[in-house]
C-alpha cells in the first residue's frame, strides 16, 4: 500500500519497540516490535484514518512523498 504519505519510524526506547508516524495525518502512530512490523502497522493505521476522516468531520490532507525537514 502506498497511499503517498511519509512515514518516519524511530526506536522508543521507552517503549522498546520501533514507532511510525504520519505527520500529515494527524494522530496516525503505530507501532512495532520490528521496523518492519512498525510500517506494516503503519500502512494499515493510514487506511484507518483516511476510511474514518470523513466521517469524523476531518478533511483529508493531500499526501506528499517526501518531507523537507523532519
Amino acid at each position: 500500500m502506498d497511499a503517498g504519505y511519509a512515514i518516519i519510524i524511530f526506536w522508543s526506547q521507552e517503549d522498546e519497540s520501533y514507532v511510525a508516524e504520519v505527520p500529515k495525518l494527524p494522530g496516525c502512530i503505530a507501532d512495532g516490535k520490528t521496523y518492519q512490523k512498525a510500517l506494516a502497522n503503519a500502512e494499515q493505521v493510514i487506511r484507518e484514518w483516511l476510511e474514518t476522516a470523513p466521517q469524523a468531520g476531518r478533511p483529508i490532507p493531500p499526501a506528499k512523498g517526501r518531507l523537507l525537514y523532519a
